[in-house]
């Protein structure tokens, strides 16, 4: 037995907190260091191995090699299955198991997943790793496949989940310096709900901080992870922060002017982990320590959280009782695992649409077409493994339909390339695209694809591959498939007056001809030419391209676009001679909507939309496949085609379960977890986080949709019976009350199929605006064909509170509610009224100290950092993407106790210039009370510089105001006040 085995660290008898004091005591303030990059050092002397923490498995263990891919977490969501999300975790568990065994030092069983920030935006770039827009759909489901990831051994853990991104990291434009406002009832009641779930009920033991800041502050620094993720839910895992964000602290917010100021800041808000270069987290660390930012004890809370976890995943055990050490290799792309991955794709598949013609009727099929530029694909993401194998919507009505003709055709044009000055583009040797003389040789085709918004790509008919722009600076035909963290494989065209175009590259840079291995070849034009060619170059670092260019600085050339085969042509063709067609449409999940892209637009691109309409023209028995990483705005194509199947990118067993649903051999039951807009004029600019006041989600938008959230039919038809809803009561304590609700379902309709049972909650009165309904549970259950069953909730009464901004706390408000029992949001089968006993919220005690955040409504203003707790309230700057011309800035507080005002005592601050604060009564034009002014010198708007200052001021007031109004001039920034 080696020495360090008798340490009390390595006895796993002992209790986990005397083991961790004993490591604590053990190491050097040096080894402590660096234990807090994620790139964990070894100590030898004490036997603790080095390891990586990181990975990822959105949908199924990611980067490491071939492992079970699962559909996208908004497809997971669609499932609306909590059981089979528990069983998917449990999949993910073992498989990083099995790599974690294979070389424990590099595969580590720490992984980011789930992405719990909540959607409340469909134009998100990274909408595909959410899992939708409401916080209880987005609790429960992170939450149970949490639990399958973790495992349920009461002390060992199979991996450990960490939870991302927190928090209200929902725009990817200006990600590592923009500041999301958030007001308390936004943040209590929606974007921290979503993450309480999978922490209190779940039982996660990581969570990976975001890169914006919230009300000013880096979310790296944020005061709600202290506060309120290991205050109020008592989570005993560790933090961990974004990739590169101790150093973007410094780089990108100018939070602070070194990493030390970065590291001290970060380990005392309670991050315990940095994602950064091991040797900057190294030398921040030591400089912050020398510079009495941080004290070792700050080391050692990072380091008892951080091996609080390592421990129960079975390290510095010699016991041999943890019982997920045995799984072996084997379980990786187990069969068991891929039935389990056509089920989830199955299940996640909804009917948005169905006008009679699904499901298709397989034994009098002769001839089907297969259409559309993603028939015949299985994509992957950014976040996505690398699947054993991939069944396209093709294959799998291929495999489904083996005597029938299936025809396929992608609707893409194939296209040749020609310079302007009469030359056109080959394939050299490795697919080098090259110039030659037109009577030289026939000049390549390429299957060309529209993506819209200017992003093309160009796959060879030669050998199948992508063009792409390669590290040595040229273009070839070399890509298996489009991916990336530069996507490399777009390509722009630029038109020109005289019909030619000048080609760009993915990142709009001028493509020309230069010599390279003795070939005129095509290469971007460097960025030092663009005075000679007018055109906006991008800064050479964000080009991808590499330094080994050709020798020869490339030539300004212009191409004209040559169309051998039309594809829409060819796709009415194959439609117009078949019973029926499917038309496959979507996106790449790496095109016009990735990380650090927010998408275009919420239409489907323009190419796509005439070959839908094309092909329904020529086949009214269309049906039209959607498979995409977010919610659509259809437009016309909802009326035109008379059948619409949605799913996400689904992972290898994508096609057979398309095609099961097509003919009728699964009846599909997921639902959609977001609302489906009519267009994006339905939306606020993408930084107004603010959705009760704007309208957002299901929860408060009034307007007409496309599809609701909670929508999808079925090839059944379900009856809701009856509803009884009744409040058990705790006479102990109240807040444990349940509401006990049943609701029988009926399947009236000939086939056996699924139902997700949806209830809702709507309170008939409040003193605030309140959600015009709000889930507040949910189960998919089978229903067999002519059956009835009762579906049982017991719901929290809590479930039913607001947060009160008079007090600072949850409310249950006395009011009214109706308990409804729905088939989606908009399609409410069953309804009962239930008297919710609780409490009045009482009047405003203005003349008590009041934080200017609790406000009641608010225009034109955001909410910024304070440095004395809290946040500060300020009107929007001119330079900030809120701004409007004109704008009027203010907040109100209503229903005031207070009679009668003399004046008001407030502590204020200059955010960039002096400022005032008007005092008005009814409006923000009403009455004038008073006028306070608010002294420079203004500090940075970040709040670094800012001098807090109390004031006080005079008012003249009548007895009552019951709607007080302050009004922002200039940079006046309010933290509280009190009426006098």
């Amino acid at each position: 037995m080696k020495e360090y085995h008798q340490y009390p660290m390595w006895d796993a008898s002992l209790s986990l907190e005397e083991r961790l004091d004993d490591l604590i005591a053990r190491l050097t303030t040096e080894e402590k260091i660096r234990l807090i990059p994620t790139r964990e050092a070894a100590v030898p002397r004490l036997g603790i191995p080095a390891y990586n923490v990181g990975g990822e498995a959105a949908h199924g263990v990611a980067w490491k090699g071939e492992a079970t891919v699962f559909p996208q977490p908004l497809g997971l969501s669609s499932t609306w299955n909590t059981r089979l999300m528990r069983e998917i975790g449990s999949v993910i568990g073992d498989e990083a198991r099995a790599y974690h065994h294979r070389d424990p030092e590099v595969h580590g069983l720490t992984l980011w997943a789930p992405t719990v920030d909540l959607e409340r935006d469909p134009r998100w770039g990274r909408t595909e790793e959410g899992y939708g827009e409401d916080p209880v759909l987005t609790g429960e489901m992170s939450a149970a496949l949490v639990k399958g990831m973790q495992g349920n051994d009461p002390f060992y853990l199979k991996m450990v989940a960490t939870l991302k991104h927190f928090f209200a990291n929902n725009n990817e434009k200006d990600r590592l310096n923009c500041s999301s406002s958030i007001d308390p009832r936004n943040l209590r009641e929606y974007y921290l709900k979503a993450f309480e779930t999978p922490f209190v009920e779940g039982g996660a033991l990581s969570m990976m901080t975001a890169y914006n800041s919230i009300n000013g502050t880096p979310a790296i620094e944020s005061p709600y992870v202290n506060d309120v993720v290991k205050g109020e839910w008592s989570m005993p895992g560790f933090i961990v922060c974004d990739g590169g964000d101790l150093s973007q602290t410094v780089d990108y917010h100018g939070y602070h002017t070194s990493h030390a100021e970065s590291a001290a800041g970060a380990l005392k808000a309670g991050v315990d982990c940095l994602t950064d270069e091991v040797d900057l987290v190294v030398s921040a660390l030591e400089e912050a320590l020398g510079r009495d930012l941080l004290e070792v004890a700050d080391l050692d809370r990072a380091i008892r959280n951080i091996f609080g976890v390592r421990m129960r995943l079975g390290q510095l055990d010699q016991s041999g009782r943890n019982p997920y050490a045995s799984i072996p290799e084997s379980v990786l792309c187990a069969p068991e695992h891929a039935k389990l991955s056509y089920r989830a794709a199955a299940e996640s598949i909804v009917l948005p649409k169905n006008d009679g013609l699904l499901p298709l009727q397989p034994e009098a099929l002769q001839k089907i077409s297969v259409i559309g530029p993603l028939a015949d694909v299985v994509y992957t993401d950014w976040y996505s493994g690398t699947p054993p194998y991939r069944v396209s919507i093709l294959d799998g009505l291929r495999n489904r339909l083996p005597e029938a003709d299936v025809t396929y055709a992608d609707g893409n044009d194939r296209i040749g390339l020609k310079t302007s000055d009469g030359q056109v583009m080959t394939l050299g040797a490795e697919g080098t695209l090259a110039a030659i003389p037109e009577s030289s040789a026939p000049a390549a085709q390429f299957v060309h694809q529209d993506w819209g918004w200017g992003s093309h790509t160009l796959r060879s008919v030669n050998n199948n591959r992508y063009v792409s722009l390669t590290e040595q600076g040229i273009y070839q035909a070399n890509a298996p498939e489009i991916g990336g963290w530069f996507v490399k494989e777009v390509v722009q065209f630029d038109p020109q007056t005289d019909g030619s175009n000048i080609l760009l590259t993915w990142n709009s840079i001028p493509v020309g001809l230069s010599e390279y291995q003795g070939r005129s070849v095509l290469s971007p034009i460097p960025p030092q030419t663009e005075q000679a060619t007018g055109t906006t170059l991008h800064d050479n670092s964000d080009s991808g391209c590499t330094s080994q260019l050709p020798s020869n600085t490339p030539k300004s050339a212009t191409f004209e676009i040559d169309i051998v085969t039309r594809g829409i042509e060819q796709a009415v063709n194959a439609a117009r001679h078949s019973q029926a067609s499917v038309v496959v449409v979507g996106n790449s999940p790496y095109i016009n909507g990735k990380e650090e892209i927010d998408r275009p637009s919420l239409l489907l691109p323009p190419d796509q939309v005439a070959l839908v309409k094309a092909v329904c023209e020529a086949n009214p028995n269309t049906v039209v496949v959607i498979m995409g990483s977010y919610p659509f705005a259809l437009q016309e194509l909802k009326d035109i085609a008379r059948a619409i199947v949605y799913m996400t990118h689904a992972g290898q067993e994508s096609g057979n379960a398309v095609a099961d649903v097509l003919l009728g051999h699964y009846a599909p039951a997921g639902r959609l977890n977001m609302t489906w807009y009519e267009d994006e004029s339905q939306l606020p600019d993408m930084m107004d986080y603010d959705i009760i006041q704007n309208d957002m989600t299901y929860m408060y938008h009034e307007g007409p949709v496309q599809y609701a959230f909670g929508h999808g039919l079925t090839y059944s038809e379900f009856e809701y019976e009856a509803i009884r809803v009744s409040r058990v009561t705790t006479a102990e304590d109240t807040t444990t009350d349940q509401l006990k609700i049943e609701v029988e379902v009926y399947n009236k309709g000939e086939r056996d199929s699924d139902e997700v049972v949806q209830i809702y909650g709507s309170a008939h009165t409040s003193r605030v605006k309140r959600a015009q309904k709000q889930l507040l549970a949910f189960r998919r259950v089978h229903v067999k064909a002519g059956s009835r069953v009762t579906v049982r909730f017991e719901v929290p009464v809590q479930k039913l509170a607001l947060w009160d901004v008079t007090r600072d706390r949850y409310c249950l408000e006395t009011a009214t509610w109706a308990i409804l029992a729905a088939r989606s949001s908009a399609d409410i089968r069953q309804s009962a009224d239930i008297e919710i006993e609780g409490e009045t919220i009482p009047d405003r005690p203005l003349h008590l100290l009041t934080f200017a955040e609790n406000y009641d409504a608010c225009a034109g203003v955001l909410l910024d950092e304070c440095l004395e707790g809290r946040s500060a309230v300020r009107a929007i700057t001119r330079e900030e993407p809120l701004y409007r011309d004109g704008q009027s800035s203010w907040i109100s507080f209503n229903h005031n106790a207070v009679q009668e005002l003399h004046g008001v005592e407030a502590r204020v601050a200059a955010f960039g210039e002096v400022g005032i604060l008007e005092i008005r009564s009814g409006g923000p034009e009403g009455d004038l009370l008073g006028v306070c002014e608010v002294p420079g010198p203004g500090g940075s708007v970040n709040g670094k510089d800012i001098k807090w200052t109390t004031i006080q001021c005079s008012l003249e007031a009548p007895h009552k105001v019951n709607e007080l109004y302050i009004i922002f001039k200039g940079g006046a920034a309010l933290r509280h006040f009190k009426l006098l």
